[in-house]
């Protein structure tokens, strides 16, 4: 499993100017098989963060490096190679296809890479499926409540195995009982893999379960234990 280091990272958005960065980090070191919480005020950059380092959006200065690999000198194409191969991202949003049932959404990143789904990964599927307490695999995603559209997007992050795991307010749509056995899932799963879990959250149940603590305000780190 690789190491992170990201190095002098500058990002600007268009219109904000080089003098208010959404983000301006000297240096983050993150060793193979961390948990980690990236916590902070709203507006802070913590989701840009969580771009940047899975090459989704690229800086204007500045390395992103796991291990040999050097996002930011990939082009574009190389990027989402990359991140589908090593990264399982659960959005905020989501990015469920409301035309799809629960299981073809958990199933849908094995489409990029395979002309068909296995009865093996099928099975996969249902099992994370039903680790999230959701049965109802062939439901509609447009028929699914949010918290259970926030399991399908957890389920679907781990169907490749993935040695960098990445989550955007993985339990900001459950209730406190739901997000405890979610939690447990993402650690078990992270555990199970040596897999790197990299998690923005305001829950402080997810901070002290993960350990690590990385805080942002305006784009710059202020706190790391």
């Amino acid at each position: 499993m690789p190491d992170l280091i990201a190095e002098n990272l500058l990002l600007s958005f268009p219109g904000q100017g080089k003098e208010a960065p959404v983000l301006d980090l000297a240096r983050l070191e993150v060793a193979a098989g961390t948990h980690l919480a990236i916590t902070g005020p709203s507006g802070a950059g913590k989701s840009t963060l969580l771009y940047v380092l899975t090459g989704i959006e690229k800086p204007d200065g500045g390395s992103v490096r796991w291990g040999a690999e050097d996002l930011t000198a990939m082009p574009e194409a190389a990027r989402d190679r990359w991140r589908r191969r090593h990264v399982g991202f659960v959005f905020q949003d989501f990015h469920l296809i409301p035309g799809l049932d629960a299981l073809e959404n958990v199933l849908l990143p094995l489409s990029f890479s395979n002309l068909s789904v296995s009865g093996e990964q099928r099975a996969r599927g249902r099992d994370l499926l039903g680790r999230m307490g959701l049965t109802a695999a062939g439901t509609p995603a447009s028929r699914l409540s949010r918290g259970e559209q926030q399991r399908v997007a957890l389920a679907r992050a781990l169907i490749q195995s993935p040695a960098i795991i990445v989550a955007d307010e993985p339990t900001a749509s459950l209730d406190a009982a739901s997000a405890d056995k979610v939690m447990d899932l993402l650690m078990e799963a992270a555990g199970e893999l040596g897999a790197t879990l990299i998690a923005v959250t305001h829950d402080p149940m997810v901070q002290q379960r993960l350990g690590r603590e990385l805080n942002l305000s305006h784009g710059r780190l202020m706190q790391a234990a």
